[in-house]
C-alpha cells in the first residue's frame, strides 16, 4: 500500500454508485435483496438501492478493521444480528464501499451463501491484493481510500475516523 491516497468526494461518489448500478443492471442481474456490509457500505447500498428501484436491505454490521491498516484478528458480526433467513432462496446483492483484504466481503459471502447460491459482490473499490474477486467495480487502486463519509473525525471528539 502506498502512502498516497484515493480520495473520493461527494460528487464523484455519486457519479460512481449510479455507474456501478448501471453495471449491475447492464449484466442483467436483478437482485431480490441487498445485503449492506455496515458501516461502509451503507451509503453506497442504499444510493445503488435508489438506482435500481429496490426496496429490500439487509444490513450486516460487521466489524474488522480497527484502524489504517489494522484489523482484529477476523471480521465478526456487531449487534444487533438480524433475521437472514429473509434471503433464503433469494439473488442477493452485497455491497460495500471497498475490498481491501477482501476477507470482510468473504465473511459476508459465507454468511449469505447459507441461504442462497444466487450471490453477487459490488463495491465502488477493489485493492489487487482481495482475496475475493468482486462481480462489480467502480474503480480498482492499491491506495487508501479516503470516503467522504468518514474522513473527518467523530464529532464527539473520540477516536480518528480516518480507517
Amino acid at each position: 500500500m502506498t502512502e498516497e491516497r484515493e480520495v473520493l468526494t461527494w460528487n464523484d461518489f455519486g457519479v460512481a454508485s449510479r455507474n456501478l448500478a448501471t453495471t449491475v443492471w447492464e449484466s442483467g442481474y436483478d437482485p431480490d435483496i441487498i445485503v449492506c456490509v455496515a458501516r461502509g457500505g451503507l451509503i453506497p447500498a442504499g444510493a445503488i438501492a435508489y438506482a435500481l428501484d429496490q426496496k429490500s436491505l439487509l444490513v450486516l454490521n460487521v466489524e474488522f478493521y480497527t484502524g489504517i491498516g489494522t484489523t482484529l484478528r477476523d471480521p465478526r458480526l456487531v449487534d444487533p444480528v438480524p433475521d437472514n433467513h429473509g434471503m433464503s432462496g433469494k439473488k442477493v446483492l452485497i455491497v460495500d464501499d471497498v475490498a481491501d483484504s477482501g476477507r470482510t466481503l468473504q465473511f459476508v459471502h459465507d454468511i449469505c451463501a447459507q441461504y442462497t447460491d444466487q450471490i453477487r459482490t459490488a463495491v465502488l473499490y477493489e485493492k489487487p491484493r482481495s482475496i475475493l474477486s468482486c462481480d462489480y467495480v467502480w474503480h480498482r487502486t492499491d491506495k487508501w481510500i479516503s470516503f467522504p463519509w468518514s474522513s473527518l473525525p467523530p464529532v464527539n471528539g473520540e477516536g480518528n475516523s480516518e480507517a
